[in-house]
């Protein structure tokens, strides 16, 4: 499989299931080393080690999403550039985004090991598990630096085409961690002997050589997106595309805050309803995390891929590759939808145990709510496009008014009449209610009209003089950047 997709003129319905299955593979992958890495600390250190890890895992989830959000912004300039041509433009992103963010995800390092006992306390944590958490919970910032490079990367590298490298290296970091787990937990060989430390040491070691390792192939494979001789002051961040970077990526970040906030809220609600519903609940929750990758992955398909249609000003395609996204979110989320359904029992089992009561609990919050997901696939289809062209305000608005107004306020509001079953169906009817506005607003928003997301050849040609020699080689803004397209993994002469 080629490195380096044609996501402009390629064959839309093959292009964007290729383009989505390295991605969804990458979401699997992650949860799944998750899960692997709660096991052998549940296992070999204990239940109050597998609590204490959920201390660092929150802090880790907020990082994160602060990433996410420039990330994705990123990911859109590198798209729209590459879709005009300008594969400098690309590279000047990248170079900001790097140049940006490894000075702060080092502070953030500094920063967090200084004062992991205060972000613990800040957070609440039990008396009893805090020497645990503070132990994980400190070695887990020396490997912040790597996660958040590793996720900027991969996003970007998506953006430019390729979704077979993050895999690659996804794969890599995975294996690492699951295998040096109970390595540096344990002590074997001549690994010391760390405890719950010795985790998050694992998932630092992996992440750092899967970084590395990534940096390495995308210079000797020559990928567009490396820098090399003069392109190295592109680490120096252009002002100009830092700032549309945080005016765009910033509504991307809170968006992640605002589906925090709203599920803390509904856990409030969830744990007044007893030990056997908040298992259940939690057992759910799980497995809807495989249910929504689907839809995830191919809202990171479509969005690099309408990225790269719009730059290149193909809008005849634009609208085929949202409807290809919506028939594929449909058939891949409904079927998983109706294999949980199926076999409901059995998968609530494998989390709670055969003889536990919470399992018919749990089969019935599936069966008035998992169903919503579907809706839900539709609508981050239908985001993933219209974030694409640079409108990310409006999205976040409809999110914040589904999840707190109207998930919320069925939950609330409906308590009486429905009880127990109104938290349930707060999650479709929400989801339902995203997307009909979503549908609105990609249907009669302006979301088409011209964006700001260009990154102009001429304006940054000022900051980086490497770039004023590049630009005067490669014509105005618009112009494929030396006459260069992008095929397989390199960039050749058209």
């Amino acid at each position: 499989m080629a490195r380096q997709s044609n996501l402009v003129s390629a064959p839309i319905a093959s292009t964007l299931l290729a383009f989505a299955l390295p991605t969804l593979a990458s979401s699997i992958l992650q949860s799944a080393n998750g899960s692997i890495d709660t096991v052998w600390v549940g296992r070999l250190i204990g239940s109050d080690a597998v609590a204490a890890t959920t201390n660092g895992n929150l802090v880790m989830f907020l990082m994160t999403a602060f990433v996410f959000g420039f990330g994705m912004a990123a990911t859109i300039l590198v798209g729209q550039s590459f879709g005009r041509g300008e594969i400098d433009a690309a590279r000047r992103v990248v170079g900001t985004a790097i140049g940006t963010f490894i000075p702060v995800a080092l502070i953030l390092a500094v920063v967090g090991w200084i004062f992991a006992p205060d972000v613990l306390s800040l957070l609440g944590t039990d008396a009893a598990i805090v020497p645990l958490a503070r132990a994980f919970l400190k070695v887990t910032f020396l490997a912040l630096p790597a996660i958040l490079m590793m996720t900027m990367l991969m996003m970007t590298l998506r953006g430019s085409g390729d979704a077979i490298t993050p895999l690659i290296f996804m794969i890599l970091a995975v294996l690492l961690d699951v295998v040096l787990n109970p390595v540096f937990i344990l002590g074997l060989g001549p690994a010391p002997e760390m405890g719950i430390g010795g985790s998050a040491f694992a998932m630092a070691i992996a992440n750092y050589i899967a970084l590395f390792a990534m940096v390495i192939y995308i210079y000797v494979r020559d990928l567009p997106l490396r820098l090399r001789g003069a392109e190295l002051s592109y680490l120096r961040p252009d002002p100009s595309i830092l700032g549309l970077m945080l005016r765009k990526g910033l509504p991307m970040g809170i968006q992640m805050v605002v589906v925090s906030g709203s599920m803390l809220a509904m856990m409030r609600l969830v744990n007044r309803q007893g030990v056997d519903t908040t298992a259940a609940f939690g057992a759910t929750q799980q497995l809807w995390t495989y249910v929504q990758m689907p839809a995830m992955a191919l809202g990171a398909a479509v969005s690099a891929m309408a990225a790269q249609n719009i730059g290149a000003g193909r809008w005849d395609r634009v609208g085929l590759i949202t409807r290809v996204g919506v028939i594929y979110s449909v058939l891949l989320t409904g079927a998983l939808v109706g294999i949980l359904m199926i076999a409901d029992r059995q998968a609530m089992q494998i989390f709670l145990g055969e003889d536990s009561a919470a399992v018919e609990i749990g089969r019935h919050i599936g069966l008035l709510a998992t169903w919503g997901f579907v809706p839900f696939g539709i609508t981050m289809v239908l985001f993933a496009t219209i974030r694409a062209n640079g409108q990310v305000l409006w999205p976040l608005i409809i999110l914040f008014v589904s999840l707190f107004p109207v998930r919320l306020g069925f939950a609330y509001g409906f308590q009486d009449m429905l009880g127990t079953d109104a938290i349930w169906l707060s999650f479709p009817a929400a989801m339902v209610a995203t997307l009909l506005m979503a549908a609105l607003l990609y249907r009669f928003g302006n979301w088409r009209q011209a964006s700001d997301m260009q990154v102009d050849p001429a304006r940054t040609a000022d900051t980086h003089p490497a770039a004023a020699a590049l630009y005067t080689e490669a014509g105005p803004p618009g112009a494929p950047t030396g006459g260069q397209a992008i095929h397989g993994g390199d960039v050749a002469q058209r």
